[in-house]
C-alpha cells in the first residue's frame, strides 16, 4: 500500500506538488494520470525517496521507502528506463541490482525470460531499442518479487504485442495482491488497464475514484436509435421533452440527450415503433480526461499551422 498524507513539494517559489492526500490499495490497478507538469514525476519521486517532501509524508506499507535493508523488495520501481551504464549487458546490470539487495541470482535469468530478453541478455544495453530498454526496466522493477509496483510510462516505445503484454502483467500483479501504480499518457491503454484512477493537475487531487465512476460523472454519453420510424420517434420523444439529434449520414438513426436506454427504449416501444437498436454511447477516457483537466493544462498548443 501506499498512502500519501498532505504531501507538498515546493521547488522555491513554485509549488509542484500541493498537500495532496490519496492512498494505492492493494489487489487493483491504479492509473496516475495528469497533463505534462502537472506533479505526477514529482510525486513518485517521493514515493521513491528520490525528492524529499517540503512538508507532508508518503508512505509504502506504513515506512519511507528505502529505511529496509533490500528496498527492491518491498517496491519496485521504473521511473528511467534508460538509466543503464550502455556497456553493461542486460544480464551483467541485473546481476549488479541483485547483489546489491541480497537478491538470488538465479532471480536475474527469472526475470529475463518474464520480459522477453532471454535471448538478448548478453548484448549491451547501448545497442538496445526503446522497447528493449523498457522491457529491461520492467525486469529490474520485478527483480526483488515485490508487494508494491510503480511504473511511470511503462508501454513507452513497446509494439502492441509488448503493450498487450504489460497490460497483462500489471492484471496478474493486482489479482495477485500486489500494489500496482502506473502513470500513462497513453489513454486508450489505460481505460483497458486501471480499475481506479487518481488525477492531478497543477499539483493537486483532480479525481481519486474508481474507472467506472469516472467515466460516469465525466464522460459524456448519449442513446443512439436506429429505427426505420426515425422522423416520428423523433416527435415522439420531443413531445416527452426529450432532445433527439438525426445523424446526416444515417437516416434511420437518432442521437437521443438521455442517460437511460432502457426508459427511451420503454417509451418508443409502447408507442408500437420498431427498433433495430439502442445503445449507451459514452466518450473516451481520453474526452473525459481532458474535460475534467482543461482548466489545468500548463501548456497550450494552438491548433492549425502559422503561415
Amino acid at each position: 500500500m501506499i498512502h500519501a498524507q498532505q504531501l507538498t513539494k515546493r521547488f522555491g517559489g513554485r509549488t509542484a506538488v500541493d498537500a495532496i492526500d490519496f492512498t494505492v490499495e492493494p489487489g487493483r490497478v491504479t492509473g496516475f494520470l495528469g497533463p505534462n507538469g502537472a506533479g505526477k514525476s514529482t510525486t513518485m519521486r517521493m514515493i521513491l525517496g528520490l525528492d524529499a517532501p517540503s512538508s507532508g509524508s508518503v508512505t509504502v506499507n506504513g515506512r519511507a521507502y528505502g529505511t529496509g535493508g533490500a528496498p527492491l523488495r518491498e517496491i519496485g520501481p521504473l521511473l528511467e528506463a534508460g538509466a543503464v551504464h550502455p556497456g553493461r549487458s542486460a544480464r551483467g546490470h541485473l546481476r549488479w541490482m541483485a547483489a546489491s539487495n541480497r537478491i538470488p541470482a538465479t532471480r536475474v535469468d527469472e526475470v529475463l525470460d518474464l520480459v522477453g530478453l532471454s535471448d538478448v541478455a548478453d548484448r549491451r544495453v547501448g545497442k538496445f531499442s526503446l522497447g528493449m530498454g523498457q522491457r529491461l526496466g520492467i525486469a529490474a522493477a520485478m527483480l526483488g518479487d515485490p508487494g508494491v509496483v510503480v511504473l511511470d510510462e511503462p508501454v513507452n516505445g513497446l509494439d502492441p504485442e509488448g503493450i498487450r503484454w504489460v497490460r497483462v502483467l500489471a492484471r496478474r500483479l493486482a489479482d495477485e495482491g500486489r500494489t500496482v501504480f502506473i502513470s500513462s499518457h497513453l489513454m486508450s491503454e489505460m481505460a483497458l488497464m486501471a480499475d481506479h484512477l487518481i488525477v492531478i493537475g497543477r499539483g493537486q487531487i483532480l479525481a481519486d475514484t474508481s474507472m467506472a465512476d469516472f467515466m460516469t460523472h465525466h464522460a459524456a454519453s448519449h442513446v443512439l436509435v436506429r429505427t426505420p420510424h426515425r422522423d416520428q420517434v423523433a416527435r415522439l420523444l420531443a413531445d416527452h421533452g426529450v432532445e433527439a439529434t438525426p445523424q446526416r449520414d444515417d437516416d434511420r438513426s437518432l442521437h437521443v440527450h438521455a442517460g437511460d436506454p432502457a426508459a427511451v427504449g420503454e417509451l418508443v416501444g409502447a408507442a408500437g415503433f420498431t427498433l433495430h437498436e439502442l445503445t449507451l454511447v459514452r466518450s473516451s477516457l481520453e474526452d473525459a480526461f481532458m474535460t475534467l483537466t482543461a482548466d489545468a493544462v500548463e501548456y497550450h498548443a494552438t491548433e492549425g499551422v502559422a503561415a
